[in-house]
């Protein structure tokens, strides 16, 4: 299949323009959220959650990958690579789409995170429309569809290491829910007990 290097080359442009379109677009989110008041903190946030630890972290973060952008000793069939290529791509493009959804429903919301501590805005609201009224994290969930679909475009170790850290959003999450838990227990309650964590489910009436 002559045409199929051309094919993976044009997808794989194309997916690093739009994922660090996507990345510009998350990191000037966080930078708007920086002139926001603060509202309810946990944990460490007051000191890790400002802009310039966080484009450190977020240059530091970029040179690991690019250090480890060597292919995996993988050799695939062309059937193969033709699947995993396209099955990357429906992950990986969905995934981003889904992640600019969140960012645009949670509008001012928006705000950094992490493991160590949560930093909520003064009037903060909780948001239970958009994608949000069908999983409370779509965001992590997107961030780690794009870990495992860029994994099966690109096939490096820097995706591996990408595709393993986002896993970590789980604790991330955790902390997120106890923050909100504490900033709007009946109504974050109510919407817990309608709305799944992770994984959209089907309800029958």
């Amino acid at each position: 299949m002559s045409w199929l290097p051309s094919l993976e080359l044009w997808l794989s442009r194309l997916g690093a323009l739009a994922g660090f379109t996507t990345l510009a677009i998350a990191l000037w989110g966080l930078f708007r959220g920086q002139t926001r008041a603060a509202g309810r903190e946990t944990g460490i946030a007051h000191r890790y959650l400002r802009w310039p630890y966080l484009l450190i972290a977020t240059i530091l973060y970029v040179a690991v990958c690019i250090l480890l952008w060597r292919p995996l000793p993988v050799v695939l069939s062309w059937p193969a690579r033709l699947v995993a290529l396209i099955l990357g791509v429906l992950l990986y493009f969905s995934a981003l789409t889904l992640y600019l959804w969140g960012m645009w429903t949670l509008g001012e919301m928006f705000d950094a995170s992490s493991g160590f501590g949560v930093r909520l805005r003064a009037g903060h609201r909780l948001i239970t429309r958009g994608p949000y009224a069908f999983v409370r994290h779509p965001m992590y969930l997107a961030v780690i569809t794009v870990g495992l679909g860029a994994l099966l475009i690109y096939k490096t170790w820097a995706m591996v290491f990408f595709a393993l850290n986002m896993f970590g959003l789980t604790v991330r999450a955790r902390r997120e829910e106890q923050a909100l838990a504490a900033e709007f227990p009946e109504e974050w309650e109510d919407y817990c007990h309608r709305v799944p964590a992770w994984l959209p489910c089907i309800r029958r009436n």
